[in-house]
């Protein structure tokens, strides 16, 4: 069979031999060069997703190099045109895309489903009526000890995502619950919007004034230890090369307040990087609206990533 520019396999720059951990490799190092979140280009980027979603699966990648071969297929589907504008650097605005007769898409624009649910013809990897919905899961009880305090903080963390950044972000999926690709910890909570992931996790703390330098905790004098979470975030970052993947750890106070405890952010080092972010509970709903609000195609509810999210990512 002999390749064309256009061929999955061109795109993924692997031969027709390539074996599955072959494409999964070469799929990752493109997905990483053409994200639109990355700087990279989005027709290219949905080229490269279309070539792995299409050569990971054995049935469908037997029809594509059928139909390839005999000259009647093999064509990688276009953007239609289609592009992102990413916002600059330090701006809040929402990324957009811009469509063919002007249409723009921004956060709090309603739900496009990629791929699209009308005129599939297949079996879909999640059901429609799951897939609209805004939150799945619910706080699991595991383990013995201090397991009602934890799942009241969840909870807290659910009715403050649901009631503050759901509505105003409709293609955002909340999913609870899910088990860690780390280790065998679990992820408390993951908000996903359009190519853009957050892992957020609790605590809860007497009100006061904390001081968060990316590292440690500060209080009165002493250390106060966060959740570990900034390995879960890399493991999901390559599991996901696709996304821009971040972490939040959301500080409760006992009374409820929104604005206690009160975080004061010191200034790191320059060119060390923060994968995680210390909060409390009115700092995660303004930061999480501005992460997932200026990613690409804010509104589109990825529903390949969805449907593994809601595997468990076992």
């Amino acid at each position: 069979m002999t390749e064309s520019s256009s061929s999955h396999y061109q795109v993924l720059r692997v031969a027709v031999t390539a074996t599955e951990k072959e494409i999964k490799v070469a799929y990752r190092r493109a997905a990483r060069t053409a994200h639109p979140d990355h700087g990279g280009d989005a027709a290219t980027f949905r080229r490269v997703t279309a070539a792995y979603e299409t050569l990971i699966d054995p049935q469908r990648r037997k029809a594509y190099d059928r139909s390839y071969a005999a000259g009647t297929g093999g064509e990688v589907p276009s953007d239609a045109g289609a592009h992102f504008d990413a916002p600059a650097a330090g701006s809040r605005a929402s990324a957009t895309v811009h469509r063919p007769g002007g249409g723009r898409n921004t956060a709090g624009d309603p739900p496009v489903y990629v791929p699209p649910y009308e005129g599939s013809g297949g079996v879909p990897l999640v059901p429609f009526e799951r897939a609209r919905q805004q939150v799945h899961g619910m706080p699991r009880k595991r383990g013995i000890f201090g397991a009602e305090a934890r799942i009241q903080r969840e909870l807290r963390t659910v009715q403050l995502l649901s009631r503050q950044v759901l509505p105003a972000i409709p293609a955002a999926r909340l999913i609870n619950g899910l088990q860690s690709p780390a280790d065998n910890s679990h992820i408390d909570h993951a908000v996903l919007s359009g190519y853009r992931l957050a892992l957020v996790n609790s605590m809860l703390l007497p009100k006061g004034a904390y001081a968060w330098d990316g590292r440690t905790l500060n209080h009165g004098g002493r250390a106060v230890a966060p959740p570990q979470l900034a390995q879960v975030v890399w493991a999901m970052q390559d599991i996901f090369p696709e996304l821009n993947v971040t972490g939040w750890t959301v500080v409760f106070s006992p009374d409820g307040n929104l604005h206690e405890p009160v975080i004061d952010h010191h200034r790191r080092p320059a060119g060390d990087l923060e994968t995680v972010q210390i909060v409390n509970a009115a700092g995660l709903v303004r930061g999480l609206k501005e992460f997932l609000a200026a990613g690409p195609a804010p509104n589109t509810v990825n529903v390949p990533v969805l449907a593994r999210l809601l595997r468990g990512m076992h």
